[in-house]
């Protein structure tokens, strides 16, 4: 983390954690190499939050990543209105979408990834959720350009840099952070949020540099601490300069 850092409120000082260069946490990634990998290999069925969940080869596994399972299981009616109308951002395997559409008038489920997208289908007949569930295959907000939402779901890449590959997306980008926070106020109602996965295995600063930038109040709603990483549930809401921004674009 840079100088930048230095700045955040108290509530977000768990995310300057760098990730902990321990015997244990080395041992866990390299666990995850060995095996972890497998089971992105095949297709998984998995239960999440007692929802089915089939995971396709190339799409992350919510429960071996941590972060999908942790965002899922934070998502109820306190969250999530009966009324809402939902966009759960990066979809991957369609957990919270799926979660989301047990409160939500109707979830939008968006990806870059073609496999997540399928992923995604596939989880939605499962459940039979079809009528409350939409998804879409594009990069961030351009699939729904000209709608708004109640709330915005994102667990978003943590990883700073090029991604490698189609896959590799998932963990990895060199500006989501900076186009994120610049289309989200244009993309929210009146009286919307957006709830964002942050880990400290990424970059976490760099996305509440952004947040703060844009003229968000970024609320710490929900931490989970693990050996080798902490997972905090942020929920930005846009100040009044921030919806002026909106306004002015």
């Amino acid at each position: 983390m840079n100088g930048h850092a230095d700045q955040m409120h108290p509530s977000l000082q768990p995310l300057r954690l760098a990730l902990p260069r321990t015997l244990i946490g080395r041992v866990l990634h390299r666990w995850y190499r060995l095996f972890g990998q497998r089971r992105h290999r095949e297709v998984v069925l998995e239960r999440v939050d007692g929802t089915p969940l089939l995971v396709m080869p190339g799409v992350l596994n919510p429960r071996l990543m941590r972060s999908g399972a942790f965002f899922a299981s934070r998502l109820g009616p306190e969250l999530i209105r009966a009324d809402a109308k939902v966009l759960d951002m990066g979809t991957g395997s369609g957990i919270c979408a799926l979660i989301a559409a047990r409160y939500a008038r109707s979830v939008s489920a968006i990806d870059i990834s073609a496999a997540a997208v399928r992923c995604t289908h596939l989880n939605v007949l499962l459940n039979g959720l079809e009528d409350r569930i939409t998804v879409l295959q594009g990069d961030l907000f351009v699939p729904v350009s000209a709608q708004r939402f109640d709330v915005v779901l994102f667990n978003p890449p943590f990883k700073r840099g090029a991604p490698r590959n189609d896959p590799d997306r998932a963990w990895r980008s060199s500006d989501v952070a900076e186009r994120f926070a610049a289309s989200l106020p244009q993309h929210l109602t009146p009286a919307g949020c957006a709830l964002v996965v942050l880990s400290t295995y990424g970059d976490a600063a760099a996305f509440v540099r952004e947040f703060e930038r844009r003229g968000f109040t970024i609320e710490v709603i929900a931490s989970r601490s693990f050996v080798n990483e902490r997972l905090s549930l942020v929920r930005l809401r846009p100040t009044a300069r921030g919806a002026s921004r909106a306004v002015a674009t």
